[in-house]
Parts: structure tokens; C-alpha cells; sequence
């Protein structure tokens, strides 16, 4: 091994350990790793960045484009509600869902793809009374199934595609995935829609126009005359099992103290925190007579404040309306009439990941108070105002609904109850349609490279009006662009240090021994489970090096080594963490890391065994 060779092995595996971790996000670990080559001398300074420019990297932004434009042109809304039942049973319903779901992720980003049917599979939940969860884990796993089948279903894809055209065979057309990925994906579908979803763990029942989120944890405050004053903790315990709550912590005087004493006595003013499901809050505050933190205004701003509250209040501070002066009357016409709460589920990468409501300012900028969070999996006594959000966090919010949409749009938050309707412009859905069909077509048939076919998509949207120009920038994923624009050159470094025929050397001496059919397995079975353990881009750029120098030291096609990091790198099912789709059901299904496997592994097993002999007849070594 060259001093290279273990330069560039040494940054992958540091880069594999801090994705692992989870420390810091996925784009800022890869480019440091890129910076780690740079300065090792591993990637030339001029071509640090020249991965920005790769037609992958392009290509993606402009599919992000093409399918923000596709979800609100409401064009996705026409065909589910042509193509989902309306009277079917679970079984018959989850499958047309997660169909739709695979399709949908064929020709625009599956998270996308996700976020659109998340409401319908939790009105489906409801409709057939079933746990939230034994829907959305199906539909997440089918519309990453279903962006196998296409070179623009996944960014792994485009990796791959990429990496063939360094061998100088070219680059993979539109559908050259299809043979293979449309079979596996329809098994995988017909698994998951018929059988699989009984395998998902049961969580507590759905009810209608809700979802299983977890516990939330929420502050409660003493207030006077509360059944709680000069009452000891065990005593209100007690008082709190009857709604299947307990206090975690609690805070006086702006001091926090884990595990209070039992034997504590409680005053007016005290601020509890609370573990309780959405369903049992107003049960909790009824019974002790508490009112819930972010409701109690700062003593600077109770007379506005409690206006909103309570009528009582409201004839307490305003004036007369023949004392009240112009400016007064008009600020009290401008206050929204309608005050709703609302579940938000944060999105992986949204920007409110690491902030609390006190950074963004929630409350003044936006006139909207965090009521509750549910962190799945993790516990905390720190304040709401200042708790950090994160990705898969429920969060339960007070405002009008103007407030509430807007936040949730800015911040990439994804409303968890019956959508709102959405009335685009007449004829947009259509034409959204028709720009994709040929695009795609274009593609297809070979008449332009697909990232300039897919530029023009964008291009054309922006032009016809279909996505707003101020939206053009903000429907595109900036850390997955940087992570993929980052992780090239790495990768790179790989075939360049010869790390990768290391790699690969290894891997056909002491494990396949030779044997063509049994290294594209390990390919494809390696590329599985470090998909499942960090980013599916990061891993396909990984072993996509690994594979071309492995089917070169056999001396056979490329083609299917290739094709299996794309098959193995869309099967991130094992974890929460192997993809942004399994991050995003975390909480609206209240699971636990460990929840993923029982449908996940069956269902990679499947498409191991699927895809091996498919990938051998359509791909010949």
C-alpha cells in the first residue's frame, strides 16, 4: 500500500465514521473530506470544485425543479385521484399508494414524491383504522424502490451513469435502469403492498385526522388557582396517570432541574415538563388547571397577548371603540381572526434543523407559538423556546393558517393533517405534464444529453409561469448538491491513488476467489449495507471506482458490476438514517431506529435475489 493509497483510504473511512455519527450534516462532512485530499495533494487545487460542473450534479438540481413544478401545478393531485381507490381494503389501498408512489419517483425526486402522499396515507390510516405507521413505512419504501427504475430516479443514478462514461463506454440512457429496476420494484412493491406491511410494528392506533407522532414533551406552567399549588410532585403524578402522563422535569426560576424530587413542594409559577401523547394534552391542562408555556404571555406583552387568549382578557385591556384611537382599530382588524393548532414534521435538510423557536424568532417575527415537540427517540428538559429541532421531529404549532403555511414553506416543514387544497392556475397542471413528457423523450430518444434536456425542462417551467422565479432556487436541495459536487473528486482520488483496484483485489481474492458471479454479489451486498449506514450518493460515488476495478480484474463487462451499486445503493431499508425518506416517516410513524429491519431486511433479501439473476441476463458478464 502507497502513502497515497492510505491517505485516501484513511479520508474514507473517517468520511464513512462521521456519517455514521451524525454529528454534523452529510454535505459539510463530504466537503471536508474533499479539502483533506486537496491539501494531501490527492485532488489537484484547479479541479477541487470541477465536481459542481459534472452533468450529475446539474442534472439533479434541474429534476428537483421539474418535480417542484410538477407538485404544485397539481398535476400529482390529478393523477392520485384518478389512480387511488376510493373503495378498496387496506390491502388493495396501501398497494395502489405506494404504485403511485413508485411511479411518481421515476421521473422526480422521492422525497418530493413522499412529502405529496404523506397526508394521503395518513387519511388512508385513518379510513381503514390502522396505526399511521403501517402505511408510511410502505410508501417510503416504495417510492425508493421506484427510483431505481429511471437514470433520473435517484442521484445514484446519475452516478453511475457519470462513472461508465470514464470508461469510455458512454454515459447509461433514460431507461437503461429499467430492465432490471422495474422488475425488482414491482416484486418489492408486490411484497410490500400484499404481505410486507403486517411486518411493520404496530404503534398506537391511528384516529381520525391524526397520526401516531409519539410523546410530546411540553411545558405546562402553575398558574393561580391550579390544583397543582402547594401540592407535592408524587401527588400531581398520581393526578397525571389518569391521562397516561408523567413529568420529565421541571423549571423554577428559570433554573432546570432533572428527576425533581417527589417530595417537592409545587408554586404558582412553576413551569413542568411533560411527556404526554397530542391526544391526552388538553386532558392534562383541564384536570390540574395549567396552561401551557408558550400560551403565557411575557409580562412586557400580557395585555396584547392575552387578548388572543381569552374574552375575559379582551374586555379587561381594550378601550372603548370611541376611545380607541385609528391606528389602534386598525391593528385590531389586521389580527387574525382564526387561530388553528398544527402538526409539522421537519424535513431532512430543512433549515430549521439545529435552530430552536428562539433563534428564528418564532414567536415575534412570525406570530406563531411552539406548543409541543416530539423528539423520537431522544429526550430532553431543556426549554422549548430554546430545544434545537431535527430532522423527523414533530413539532405541534399555534397560529392562523397564513402564519402557519408560510412558515412551514420557508423553513421546509410538511404539514402532518388533511392538506389544503391547492387551486393552480388553469391549465398549468397540463402543461407541467407535457414539458416533463418531453423532456423525458428527448432524453430517451438520445436527441440531447439529459442535463441539458432537463435544464430546458427548468428552464421552460420557469418561462411558462408553472414554478414561480423566487421559488426556482428554493426547490432545489443545496446539501445534496454540494455533497454530490463534493464527493466526486474523492471519489475519484480513489481510481487515481489506485485504491480502488486495492480494494477490489481484496475483496475477489479472499472473498469471491475469482468468481465473477459471486464478486458482482459482494458488490451489490457491500453497496447495501453502506447504504443503509450513511448517504446512498456518498456511497454510490464510493463504490462505483471499487466496482469498475473489480470487473477489470475479473476481465468482464462493467456494465452489471455498475448496475448492482445502483440496485444496492437505492436499498437503504435497514435505517432510519440511510435515507431521507426513512428520516421523514420517523416521527409521523413514531418508530424507534430499530423498527426498520423487520420489513427492511425481507425486503432487501428480495431484491437481492431478484436483482442478482436479472442483472446476469440483462447485463451478460
Amino acid at each position: 500500500m502507497t502513502g497515497e493509497q492510505a491517505v485516501i483510504i484513511g479520508v474514507l473511512i473517517a468520511t464513512m465514521g462521521m456519517f455514521l455519527w451524525g454529528r454534523w450534516r452529510h454535505d459539510m462532512v463530504a466537503l471536508g473530506a474533499l479539502l483533506v485530499c486537496v491539501f494531501a495533494g490527492l485532488v489537484p487545487g484547479r479541479e477541487a470544485f470541477a465536481g459542481f460542473g459534472h452533468p450529475a450534479v446539474i442534472t439533479v438540481a434541474c429534476v428537483l425543479i421539474l418535480g417542484y413544478g410538477l407538485q404544485i401545478s397539481g398535476a400529482v393531485d390529478v393523477l392520485a385521484k384518478r389512480l387511488l381507490p376510493t373503495a378498496a381494503g387496506p390491502t388493495l389501498s396501501i398497494l395502489a399508494l405506494i404504485s403511485l408512489a413508485a411511479l411518481l419517483s421515476g421521473f422526480m425526486n422521492n422525497v418530493g414524491a413522499l412529502a405529496l402522499l404523506m397526508p394521503i396515507a395518513i387519511q388512508m390510516a385513518a379510513k381503514h383504522k390502522l396505526p399511521a405507521g403501517k402505511v408510511l413505512m410502505p410508501l417510503a419504501f416504495g417510492s425508493i424502490l421506484g427510483g431505481m427504475t429511471t437514470l433520473i430516479g435517484t442521484p445514484p443514478n446519475l452516478i453511475v451513469s457519470g462513472y461508465r462514461e470514464t470508461t469510455g463506454m458512454g454515459n447509461f440512457s433514460m431507461f437503461d435502469f429499467s430492465p432490471v429496476g422495474v422488475v425488482v420494484a414491482v416484486i418489492g412493491i408486490l411484497f410490500v403492498g400484499l404481505i410486507g406491511w403486517r411486518l411493520v410494528p404496530t404503534r398506537k392506533q391511528s384516529v381520525e385526522g391524526s397520526f401516531e407522532s409519539g410523546a410530546y414533551l411540553s411545558e405546562v406552567r402553575i398558574v393561580e388557582g391550579s390544583k397543582a399549588v402547594n401540592k407535592p410532585l408524587r401527588e400531581v403524578e398520581l393526578m397525571l396517570d389518569e391521562t397516561d402522563a408523567q413529568v420529565v422535569g421541571m423549571v423554577r426560576r428559570e433554573v432546570r432541574i432533572s428527576a425533581p424530587n417527589p417530595g417537592r413542594i409545587l408554586r404558582d409559577g412553576d413551569i413542568l415538563v411533560i411527556e404526554v401523547e397530542p391526544e391526552s394534552l388538553a386532558a392534562v391542562l383541564s384536570s390540574l388547571g395549567l396552561q401551557l408555556e408558550e400560551e403565557v404571555p411575557p409580562d412586557t406583552e400580557a395585555t396584547e397577548e392575552n387578548e388572543a387568549d381569552t374574552a375575559q382578557a379582551v374586555e379587561a385591556v381594550t378601550p372603548p371603540a370611541s376611545e380607541q384611537t385609528d391606528e389602534e382599530a386598525e391593528k385590531e382588524k389586521s389580527r387574525p381572526d382564526e387561530v388553528v393548532i398544527q402538526e409539522l414534521v421537519v424535513m431532512p435538510n430543512a433549515p430549521l434543523t439545529n435552530r430552536s423557536a428562539t433563534d428564528i424568532q418564532l414567536r415575534t417575527r412570525y406570530g406563531l407559538n411552539l406548543l409541543a415537540i416530539s423528539h423520537q427517540g431522544r429526550s430532553t428538559i431543556k426549554r422549548l423556546r430554546t430545544a434545537r429541532m431535527q430532522a423527523g421531529d414533530v413539532l405541534l404549532m399555534q397560529g392562523s393558517p397564513e402564519a402557519l403555511s408560510g412558515f412551514a414553506t420557508e423553513f421546509g416543514c410538511l404539514p402532518l393533517a388533511t392538506r389544503d387544497i391547492r387551486v393552480p392556475k388553469k391549465g398549468q397542471a397540463l402543461k407541467a405534464t407535457l414539458i416533463m413528457m418531453v423532456a423525458v423523450a428527448v432524453t430517451a430518444l438520445g436527441l440531447l444529453p439529459v442535463a441539458v434536456s432537463f435544464a430546458a425542462g427548468a428552464l421552460a417551467f420557469v418561462a411558462l409561469g408553472v414554478v414561480p422565479l423566487r421559488s426556482v432556487y428554493t426547490a432545489v436541495d443545496w446539501p445534496v448538491i454540494l455533497l454530490l459536487g463534493a464527493m466526486l473528486p474523492v471519489a475519484d482520488a480513489m481510481a487515481t491513488t489506485g485504491a480502488a483496484d486495492m480494494i477490489a483485489r481484496y475483496l475477489m481474492e479472499n472473498v469471491a476467489q475469482g468468481h465473477a458471479v459471486i464478486g458482482l454479489v459482494v458488490i451489490l451486498v457491500v453497496t447495501m449495507f453502506l447504504s443503509d449506514m450513511m448517504n446512498n450518493v456518498a456511497t454510490a460515488a464510493v463504490m462505483c471506482p471499487i466496482a469498475i476495478s473489480t470487473a477489470s480484474q475479473l476481465g468482464v463487462s462493467a456494465d452489471a458490476f455498475l448496475m448492482a451499486v445502483a440496485v444496492g445503493a437505492s436499498c437503504a431499508f435497514l435505517t432510519p438514517i440511510g435515507h431521507q425518506n426513512n428520516t421523514l416517516i420517523l416521527g409521523p410513524g413514531g418508530f424507534r431506529f430499530g423498527d426498520y429491519w423487520r420489513l427492511g431486511l425481507a425486503l432487501e433479501i428480495i431484491v437481492l435475489a431478484v436483482s442478482v439473476p436479472m442483472l446476469l441476463w440483462i447485463w451478460p458478464l
